[in-house]
């Protein structure tokens, strides 16, 4: 993740409404991956500094103020492109929903972010019903309107069906996810992980199934025909499998091949962002610089795709290994409390080498 300039110079961050300094409303341009100033116009439209086109907040950026993102000035749609994606939102009468809601469109707009920068698909079920992305932000239901207590209740799972990525708002509290995370024994739990895991299940269906890749996925990770549910069962029966960290990138990746895929595609989803933001504040580690991640249109050869993944993983090692070291410090737990084992980083190799095939 970048930051970004307002025309008076100012820093600005991704989730900025406002610039602090000279004032002016600000708002992410998708279509230009930037946060701009903008300048009232006497119709009501925005004037974006960075390119001088016009354009309108998004209906919740204007009505909620849950969203910073803007609607070019000749599409229909009131909604941003983040916001079209989005299908149930949590229920508004409840004070507290507001506050989660803007934290899960947060989350899921930095995962776009990254998504747009590595040019993966991205479409809305409206356009698209059968290949589209979607996304319900649910709340359990153990009361009814009265505030009476259901014999039935019913407990939202986080999880995905084709292209519809559902999210329990409970995530979006800290208290409720730092609670899951130890009951689950997971070291790391995040309401971006959760973008990111989910986003893994939707792009296995769009870049590996029905593609030239899936032998050469059934050969890294396992075959995903195996019984789901058959394999869920014995996880949480048994736990994961005693070998896992010479495996998996994370126990739970030991489960079945298909959330294998999705921890690791959500993993390299963490390193380019993490990388991007410490290549943008000019970050150098023994001085050397930590590289951007993204490759540009003509860096793409067979042999540029490897050597970018070398530097990438170099990049790494290196960044996570300070970070874990301020941590420590700061008397923190550790930032990155992996070990990537030889498999996983084959596993990793694949997901790079999947998202820039797709791309040529």
């Amino acid at each position: 993740m970048r930051t970004f300039s307002c025309q008076c110079g100012n820093n600005l961050h991704f989730a900025n409404t406002h610039c602090v300094k000279c004032g002016l409303k600000v708002g992410f341009l998708p279509d230009e991956r930037q946060l701009s100033a903008l300048t009232n116009t006497a119709s009501g439209e925005f004037l974006a500094s960075n390119n001088g086109k016009l354009y309108k907040p998004c209906k919740n950026y204007k009505v909620h103020d849950v969203c910073n993102w803007m609607v070019e000035q000749k599409d229909t749609n009131e909604l941003c492109v983040s916001c079209r994606l989005t299908q149930t939102t949590p229920n508004l009468d409840e004070p507290e929903n507001i506050k989660l809601w803007y934290l899960l469109e947060q989350a899921k707009r930095r995962f776009l972010y990254s998504a747009m920068n590595l040019n993966l698909p991205i479409t809305n079920k409206v356009e698209d019903p059968t290949n589209g992305l979607g996304f319900d932000f649910l709340q359990n239901q153990t009361v009814d309107s009265y505030g009476n207590e259901l014999f039935i209740k019913n407990y939202v799972t986080t999880g995905h069906s084709n292209g519809l990525i559902t999210l329990n708002i409970n995530e979006a509290k800290d208290a409720s996810r730092i609670d899951m995370r130890e009951k689950m024994n997971e070291k790391y739990r995040t309401l971006i992980g959760h973008f990111r895991h989910e986003s893994g299940h939707y792009y296995w269906d769009r870049l590996i199934l029905n593609s030239d890749r899936l032998g050469e996925f059934r050969e890294i990770f396992g075959d995903e025909r195996l019984d789901y549910q058959t394999a869920m069962a014995n996880y949480y029966a048994n736990g994961p499998a005693q070998i896992w960290q010479e495996v998996w990138i994370s126990a739970y990746a030991s489960m079945h091949p298909w959330e294998d895929w999705a921890e690791t595609w959500a993993h390299y989803l963490h390193m380019v962002d993490t990388l991007e933001t410490a290549n943008d504040f000019s970050l150098s580690i023994s001085h050397k610089n930590i590289m951007t991640p993204y490759l540009k249109g003509d860096e793409r050869s067979e042999l540029a795709v490897e050597t970018s993944f070398t530097q990438l993983f170099d990049d790494w090692c290196a960044l996570t290994q300070v970070l874990n070291a301020l941590n420590r410090s700061m008397g923190m737990d550790d930032a990155y409390p992996f070990v990537i084992s030889l498999s996983a980083l084959k596993k990793l190799r694949f997901v790079h080498h999947t998202i820039l095939d797709h791309l040529n």
